[in-house]
């Protein structure tokens, strides 16, 4: 029997020295495509909870808990990922924090469902699972900066900073978890140290550039959430049509349960196009000082696709009966999802390339009249089939331009981005 050669077990302590951000072939890893996996059991967990909330008619209630735990979640993300990005080793130590980093994902998304449940109630917010779920998931990565700052000498004051701060920040949370407070107050300091949350990487490194993160990688990280949290929208939209199909027996399918099903598809597939269009790796690779705005920019995005898979969830609950909403209700809780997925993916494309896009103003107008005659015939009584296929046609209002012509204004800035000097 042949000797397996040493790369065979790499598992060996690689020292942290920071990762080469011009290094090819950059791909994630099948660690960080199994942590994305956990992650996603949060996301759609938050969206389930945030649909049954709307059904019942508790809206504002529900976009609050909703909003709340999908900043969490994302920030928790945010954080390991641009992490992973600039230091990953992949050895032992490093596989068993991230595993550690895991668990604390678990326990998080266990804590969502008390606290969407605290907040129908209107008494309290109840934090307590959630926030240990993140104190668990903050430990292993302040040891990951830790190690960092033993072994990178270079990154040793961000490694620092990042640690305090994160800690700091973390004890607020404790507070804000296990100290009974009034609502009011309790909703205070959470904005309060959700703004702590965002200015981390500007208190530890001055925005993204303190730390040698590698722009396709990450770009390829958040495209890769994105399908995942896409794909939660098909299997919500799958499970809310269940009752419109028949149940198991398969039987009395309907035109709308058809509907529900081809706009969830149609949507799910418009989506990921139209984000796939945009070059963000290239962007980032040109403008890395924007790489701030990039990833905190990308909140809203993910927030609006699990906000779509959630209106998909919601219609399938109005269409069984199961819903005490109107159908203009129903209608706008899947249309304002997919304008807010638009708007945003438009907004960070435009600001990373530098110029504005006339093309984009005429696009988001003819989309904002499919979006608005949506929402007005489910107003005036049309079949809710009709609301659900013009909404699945925004998207498409996109992609068609672009396929039409647009992509050669796209080409002409990415040829002068790349002409012109290095944001650095």
């Amino acid at each position: 029997m042949s000797r397996m050669s040493p790369d065979s077990f790499r598992r060996r302590l690689v020292p942290m020295r920071g990762r080469d951000p011009g290094e090819g072939e950059r791909a994630s890893t099948p660690l960080e495509l199994l942590f994305d996996l956990i992650f996603v059991v949060a996301v759609g967990t938050s969206a389930e909870r945030f649909a049954d909330m709307a059904a019942e008619g508790h809206i504002a209630k529900g976009v609050f808990a909703f909003l709340f735990a999908m900043f969490a979640i994302c920030v928790a993300w945010i954080s390991f990922s641009w992490f992973a990005s600039s230091f990953d080793t992949d050895d032992w130590l490093y596989r068993v924090l991230t595993m550690l980093t895991m668990v604390g994902v678990v326990v998080f998304a266990l804590g969502l469902r008390p606290m969407f449940h605290s907040v129908d109630e209107g008494h309290h917010v109840d934090t307590r699972l959630m926030v240990i779920g993140y104190v668990v998931m903050r430990i292993p990565l302040a040891a990951q900066w830790w190690r960092a700052s033993r072994q990178s000498p270079q990154y040793r004051l961000v490694a620092l900073r990042n640690i305090r701060w994160m800690l700091i920040v973390q004890a607020g949370w404790v507070v804000f978890g296990f100290v009974p407070m009034p609502l009011a107050v309790t909703v205070a300091i959470g904005v309060f140290l959700g703004a702590c949350e965002l200015l981390i990487p500007v208190l530890a490194q001055g925005g993204a550039n303190g730390t040698p993160w590698h722009p396709q990688h990450i770009a390829e990280r958040y495209s890769l959430l994105a399908i995942i949290t896409l794909g939660e929208g098909i299997v919500g939209t799958i499970g809310s049509s269940q009752g419109l199909l028949g149940g198991e027996t398969g039987e009395n399918w309907s035109w709308n349960a058809i509907a529900v099903v081809i706009t969830g598809i149609g949507l799910t597939f418009g989506m990921w196009w139209v984000y796939f269009m945009m070059p963000f790796g290239t962007f980032l690779q040109h403008r890395p000082t924007y790489g701030y705005f990039f990833g905190y920019g990308h909140i809203v995005v993910f927030v609006a696709i699990a906000a779509t898979g959630a209106g998909l969830h919601i219609l399938g609950l109005f269409l069984d009966g199961g819903s005490e909403l109107s159908e203009t209700a129903a209608a706008l809780l899947l249309t304002l999802p997919v304008a807010l997925y638009l708007v945003a993916i438009y907004s960070l494309h435009d600001v990373l390339i530098g110029r504005f896009d006339p093309l984009h103003l005429a696009n988001m107008m003819v989309t904002a009249l499919l979006l608005i005659a949506a929402v007005v015939l489910a107003l005036v009584g049309a079949p809710i089939s009709v609301s659900l296929l013009l909404t699945m046609a925004a998207p498409f209002v996109t992609i068609v331009a672009y396929e039409a012509g647009a992509h050669r204004w796209q080409e002409e800035q990415l040829r002068r981005l790349a002409a012109s000097p290095r944001v650095e």
